[in-house]
């Protein structure tokens, strides 16, 4: 059985507008740097990131979701246990991150 494709909606032609069309929200970069370590349930992906509501953080999941970045997996418990995981595309973003780490270490440190 062959994976349904979802259609992805149309992308920008710079390829820097592209990332961020995909990660370029606050809250997805957080969802990727809590991820990229490894799996984590919706309750514990909440409370690392801190102030971000519930409804913010399930459409961020799902539009992840969407765009190929994050894995859901739903165990058939009571009550359901549902856990996020990077797909390879999403851990593919990590030498992003790493980046941003860098400068953000940079900066902070030049301000000092």
């Amino acid at each position: 059985m062959m994976s349904e494709q979802k259609p992805v909606k149309e992308l920008p032609a710079c390829p820097v507008e592209t990332t961020l069309t995909l990660i370029g929200d606050k809250w997805k970069v957080l969802i990727l740097r809590d991820l990229l370590p490894g799996t984590k349930r919706f309750g514990e992906l909440k409370k690392s990131i801190g102030s971000v509501s519930q409804k913010v953080l399930t459409a961020q999941l799902r539009d992840m979701e969407t765009n190929g970045l994050v894995r859901r997996k739903v165990y058939a418990e009571v009550p359901p246990r549902v856990e996020y995981s990077l797909t390879d595309l999403g851990k593919s973003l990590k030498p992003i991150l790493d980046a941003m780490r860098n400068w953000g270490e940079e900066y902070k440190a030049s301000m000092n």
